[in-house]
């Protein structure tokens, strides 16, 4: 897996629900490397840290080859890195064989993975639409969230290198359906709660979903 784009992003306003919100999903590509620190990375603008950021959520990171997936889906967007939101663009990333808990020399760092991107309503913002927040939930493509194991820099070309392999893990796609499409599957969601590595957010999430799953499965 190597680095294919180095992106950051400034405070964007934009208006949802009749209120103006800042959001700093409209990430564009740099030519300086990026200094991935414990919380976020330097000089990027995280502007809602309930959701973003924070050391579960550190840096976020997204697949080449899925753009050529989206690029058939919009093909009249102007398309550039960091149309996801994503930090770091990749060539390589294969979600479905990343699991929760594997451990990644990525430049000067070595980054944890943590958990899948759960899409919100700004993702919408940067396609000019809310459809594409429900299309990413069904697809097998949400990116990688990380921990900074740590901390340095990482450049356009550095490379991303298995260090460690999680034990009796799950895959970050499994997880992504657990939180958007196999929201009933009572054990598999149990499994995850108990991974040691998820970040805790995505963890309360799924306690969420369990509960509803729960009492649906009782009626």
């Amino acid at each position: 897996m190597k680095v294919i784009s180095t992106n950051l992003g400034d405070p964007v306003e934009v208006v949802w629900r009749g209120k103006t919100i800042q959001t700093g999903i409209f990430k564009y590509p740099v030519s300086q490397p990026l200094l991935l620190e414990t919380e976020d990375v330097q000089h990027d603008h995280v502007i809602d840290r309930r959701y973003h950021g924070g050391v579960d959520k550190a840096c976020y990171i997204y697949g080449v080859e899925n753009y050529e997936f989206w690029k058939q889906r919009y093909p009249d967007l102007d398309w550039q890195w960091g149309m996801f939101g994503e930090n770091l663009t990749i060539a390589g990333i294969n979600e479905s064989e990343m699991n929760i808990g594997d451990i990644y020399r990525l430049g000067e760092t070595l980054v944890q993975i943590t958990q899948p991107r759960q899409p919100c309503f700004k993702l919408g913002f940067r396609f000019g639409t809310q459809q594409i927040v429900h299309e990413f939930q069904q697809e097998p493509y949400p990116g990688v969230y990380v921990r900074v194991l740590k901390y340095g820099s990482v450049s356009v070309g550095d490379q991303m290198q298995l260090e460690e392999r999680a034990q009796d893990s799950l895959s970050l796609v499994t997880v992504f359906s657990l939180l958007m499409t196999d929201r009933d599957n009572i054990d598999l969601i149990k499994r995850a709660i108990a991974l040691p590595d998820l970040a805790e957010a995505c963890r309360n999430d799924l306690k969420k979903i369990l509960t509803f799953a729960q009492r649906n499965s009782e009626k």
